[in-house]
């Protein structure tokens, strides 16, 4: 039904008349001349709306266009928008088309804004977004990349971490090495050098990444070895001798008695020996050959001692994802009194090197930082590190040969069996190498070498033993068979 104001058809509403249309005229059309005319409407609160268009001849059809609802816009508004339709018209220009065509173009401008603030952000990705990619999708550590995430957070990030991809260049990798290699850090600058290059590497072959370098990956072009010392080797192959093992000994003897002897109330201030579970770790990896990562993850569920077999399971090893093996160790009756003696202290956890929590095993470097912390003569240290050792109480040959680290024992205990004529194929097998050779002969040929690898703990417990027992260190000597 079509209403019209009371001045008539052909006539104006005014906005009095428009303010009391009942609801009862919903759906009703409402005429206000000049082509103009409205829906009633009622919104969900119960309240009028009136949608006003305009009726034009285009094309020789009639055409509509919307020219807003009353009361959310004025009726003054509302015409004014039909009169410049009807002027559109008049121009030959369909002003719903027109209409159309501005919110298409102010679209496609929002759209064009977004993209370039899109490509301005791709555009200026900086090494630290790189790193969480990488971090994300690109690297996968034995450890939960929790190592490689705590050198970049310390030594990488700071320093290039805001650095655009796109303007990274050599000079700033070398920067950031050089500050490293001022703490004397030679392994370690090599090792955070190997990483960056892998995540540059990897950032090269991907989108967005690799359309930032353009130019290549930067770390092609260091040359990590002019920034390390000359005389530094990459593969450590320090080999403790006969008489480094006894002065060893004696050394965790002399502490510990000179310890004993400390009146009551200068226990405090005197030279703490080296604690108990970290001597017998150390005498565990020459012994056994062992990594000391493997020993301090190791469960008692996995020792026998009754048999004198430790088994590492292939998550306790070290190598590549999905080459990892499993690994039988046969004690020799010096490696077995070792874990006896350990037994007998933290048996009551469920691993050997017990977290202070007593639920977990400790951090696998504790017990080299513990060797390095006193032998701080080969630290280049700017400040004391707050609750480590700072001395050099384990410093071996007053240092002419060097630093030594837990990971040497193993490589001296090889070096030991490598000396009583065991075969270097045996050897591998006692460390745990992943033996080469084709893969039909690793598929077919599964001999386990067990009396091989028992022979060989043995025999090198025993070179051991006499090795210690030149020392006549007999008080060392009657507690370590006990």
């Amino acid at each position: 039904m079509t209403r019209y104001p009371k001045a008539g058809k052909g006539q104006k509403w005014t906005a009095r008349e428009l303010a009391v249309i009942p609801s009862e005229w919903k759906g009703d059309t409402v005429s206000d001349g000049g082509g103009l005319s409205g829906e009633v409407r009622i919104k969900a609160d119960g309240s009028i709306s009136i949608r006003f268009k305009y009726a034009f001849r285009w094309l020789g059809k009639v055409a509509w266009h919307q020219c807003g609802s009353y009361p959310d816009a004025g009726i003054a508004d509302i015409r004014a928008e039909r009169d410049r339709a009807r002027q559109k018209v008049a121009e030959g220009i369909n002003p719903s088309d027109e209409k159309k065509a501005a919110r298409i173009e102010a679209q496609t401008a929002i759209e064009a804004t977004i993209a370039e603030a899109k490509r301005k952000t791709a555009e200026n990705l900086t090494v630290s977004d790189l790193f969480g990619a990488w971090l994300a999708d690109g690297v996968a550590r034995q450890d939960g990349n929790a190592e490689i995430t705590r050198r970049f957070n310390k030594d990488v990030i700071p320093t290039i971490g805001d650095i655009a991809l796109r303007t990274l260049n050599e000079r700033d990798l070398l920067s950031m090495l050089r500050v490293v290699r001022q703490r004397g850090v030679n392994r370690y600058v090599v090792s955070l050098f190997a990483d960056l290059n892998q995540m540059l590497a990897w950032g090269e072959k991907r989108k967005p990444w690799r359309s930032l370098m353009a130019d290549g990956n930067p770390a092609d072009l260091v040359d990590v070895e002019k920034l390390i010392d000359p005389n530094y080797q990459e593969e450590r192959d320090r080999v403790l001798s006969a008489g480094e093992l006894r002065e060893l000994s004696e050394i965790f003897e002399r502490m510990e008695l000179d310890y004993a002897a400390l009146p009551v109330g200068k226990k405090y201030s005197g030279t703490r020996p080296l604690d108990r579970t970290a001597q017998l770790a150390l005498w565990i990896c020459l012994g056994t050959l062992c990594r000391i990562g493997e020993l301090l993850k190791a469960e008692w569920r996995h020792v026998d001692l009754e048999s004198g077999e430790w088994f590492i399971p292939a998550e306790n090893t070290k190598g590549h994802r999905g080459k990892r093996q499993e690994h039988h160790v046969f004690l020799s009756p010096f490696a077995l009194r070792q874990f006896k003696e350990l037994r007998a202290i933290s048996g009551v956890t469920p691993y050997l090197f017990p977290a202070s929590n007593g639920e977990n095993h400790v951090c696998v470097k504790t017990i080299s930082k513990r060797i390095g912390d006193r032998q701080e003569m080969f630290k280049n240290r700017t400040k004391p590190l707050s609750h480590r050792r700072h001395d050099n109480t384990l410093v071996l040959h007053k240092g002419a040969n060097g630093a030594w680290t837990p990971h040497d024992l193993r490589r001296t205990g090889a070096t030991m069996m490598q000396a009583l004529g065991i075969t270097l194929e045996i050897i591998d097998r006692c460390q745990n190498h992943l033996l080469g050779g084709s893969k039909v002969r690793r598929h077919y040929l599964h001999h386990d070498y067990a009396k091989e690898k028992r022979e060989a703990w043995h025999l090198l417990g025993q070179r051991i033993e006499a090795i210690l027992d030149s020392s006549n260190l007999v008080t060392f000597q009657t507690r370590q068979r006990a």
